[in-house]
């Protein structure tokens, strides 16, 4: 007998907004850390985190942004750290 949560079948259980907003730093820091090691867009999509990220622009598009958004200005402040490095 299958499971509610979809676990019975290999996916992952449906989290609650609450628990979504909760990690919203941790897809955050994800996300940069994907970044950080040259991870492609294409890559980066296949994440947990991207995933996430998308879910909550979805569902709440008023208080999180739109994961490519957030994907390219996270790309450029990192990017202008290196310089500045440099």
């Amino acid at each position: 007998m299958a499971e509610r949560n979809g676990s019975a079948r290999g996916e992952e259980p449906a989290l609650t907004l609450g628990q979504l907003e909760g990690s919203y730093p941790a897809y955050c820091k994800a996300l940069r850390m994907l970044i950080r090691e040259g991870k492609t867009l294409t890559q980066i999509k296949r994440t947990m985190c991207w995933h996430r990220l998308v879910m909550l622009h979805e569902r709440m598009p008023r208080q999180y942004r739109d994961p490519l958004l957030h994907y390219g200005m996270t790309k450029r402040a990192l990017e202008a750290e290196q310089a500045a490095k440099a």
